[in-house]
């Protein structure tokens, strides 16, 4: 999404690709830092398998920088410091098929950004759907509309992170707020999707920012489940407060007005 012109040598903001003789590499493409079987409801998704588990991989990387991130030690890492290993696409979809009698139900793409990676992605959900099980994404929707389609015909839901409602406040985490929804507005337009906003005190916990967040959810789809999350000191907000109990509450109180489902999370 940020398109990164690079020189030769020369890494990308999401520290997962670089310039390599002329040609730009996805360095992280089967590198695998995490691997879980998790609740699908951990994702977060209420509303699509409740009650089954989920194989859930991560690499290293991501496109934003928001202070606030909660897998900082993964999403932030240079290349050289990752503790990863490599899994091939077949190797991975291998795995997510003996878990089965674990109740597992396919692969979850998350922990860091997975589409900084999205070749992996795509090769590794094409896998997935061949042995008929299912593919979750779980992202911040900062990714050009040509990566979405490429990757729509694999992917079964997702989980996708709208961070607030005011174009400044994507620009300081290094995004775009119309890209994001404009991201939202395919998705839920072809697969399961939930959104999840962390109410950071003092950035977006506004409740007129919340009001025209739900408002614009509801003209997509009233049924697109929310999940308003309770920030808590991490990363470089390590000395902030964390955010009330009660305003997450009334927050959900709030977009309830519009929205079917609204979830509160960390509460």
């Amino acid at each position: 999404m940020r398109q990164c012109r690079l020189k030769p040598g020369q890494w990308g903001v999401c520290r997962a690709r670089k310039n390599e003789n002329g040609e730009l590499v996805c360095k992280n493409y089967g590198q695998v830092s995490s691997l879980a079987l998790d609740p699908i409801e951990k994702k977060p998704l209420r509303r699509f398998y409740p009650g089954s588990k989920i194989l859930s991989v991560g690499s290293y990387g991501c496109n934003l920088r928001c202070p606030f991130c909660q897998n900082h030690e993964i999403s932030m890492v240079k290349p050289e410091m990752a503790e990863d290993h490599y899994l091939s696409p077949k190797e991975l979809a291998d795995i997510a098929k003996e878990c089965r009698e674990k109740g597992n139900i396919g692969v979850a793409f998350t922990y860091n950004e997975p589409l900084v990676g999205w070749e992996y992605v795509l090769d590794t959900a094409k896998s997935v759907k061949e042995s008929g099980m299912k593919n979750v994404l779980v992202t911040n929707g900062t990714a050009s509309p040509e990566i979405l389609e490429r990757l729509l015909p694999y992917i079964d839901a997702m989980n996708i992170d709208l961070k607030g409602f005011r174009e400044e406040y994507y620009q300081k985490l290094g995004g775009s707020l119309s890209a994001v929804k404009e991201f939202i507005s395919r998705a839920a337009k072809t697969c399961h999707v939930e959104l999840t906003t962390l109410i950071v005190p003092g950035e977006n916990d506004s409740v007129q920012e919340m009001e025209e967040e739900a408002r614009w959810i509801a003209s997509l789809n009233e049924e697109i489940p929310l999940h308003i999350s309770r920030f808590f000191p991490r990363y470089r907000m390590s000395d902030a407060a964390a955010t009330k109990v009660e305003h997450i509450y009334s927050l959900a109180d709030t977009a309830g007005k519009y929205l079917r489902y609204v979830y509160t999370g960390n509460c």
